[in-house]
């Protein structure tokens, strides 16, 4: 699937925002301590692929990863600058706190972080949801971006370590 591209500098409001705020959700910048318990609750639920990339971007100074949670528990999280300078995701929420609007938070949350860092446009690598991303954020399909940057990466094989 192809890449998109958002204007960072023209982004929506969410009223889902307001919504995760009032549920006691907050959204936040991870801190580089808990950052084990991150990539453990990452690596249980989504790939080990994720899983490297928030370690990159929990290395970083600040950290490109956004977390959100509720009275201590992590309900999700989102990178950029992980696998390319400029890239948004990977992201994902706990599948039992999907349909709160947590996901669409990070998402918001996330894209201001990088405008914020000096980025007038951001990329969405790979896309899963592409008809959200074009209609919420107006974000346009990169021609010839397929198979793009993922193209030949290495992945683990059925019935094999690693």
């Amino acid at each position: 699937m192809a890449d998109l591209l958002v204007r960072l500098y023209d982004l929506p409001v969410f009223s889902s925002e307001a919504g995760v705020k009032a549920a006691g959700v907050v959204v936040r910048r991870a801190l580089p301590p808990e950052g084990h318990e991150i990539l453990a609750w990452i690596g249980a639920r989504f790939s080990g692929g994720w899983v490297s990339e928030a370690t990159l971007g929990l290395a970083q100074q600040p950290p490109t990863v956004l977390v959100a949670v509720q009275d201590g528990v992590l309900l999700g999280f989102a990178c950029y600058d992980t696998t390319a300078r400029g890239f948004f995701g990977p992201t994902g929420v706990d599948e039992a706190a999907r349909g709160q609007g947590i996901g669409e938070a990070l998402l918001i949350a996330t894209l201001r972080a990088m405008r914020e860092a000096g980025y007038a446009y951001g990329v969405i690598g790979d896309p899963g949801p592409v008809a959200f991303y074009t209609k919420r954020l107006d974000a346009l399909e990169i021609p010839k971006s397929e198979p793009g940057i993922y193209s030949g990466m290495l992945r683990s094989k059925p019935g094999r370590q690693g």
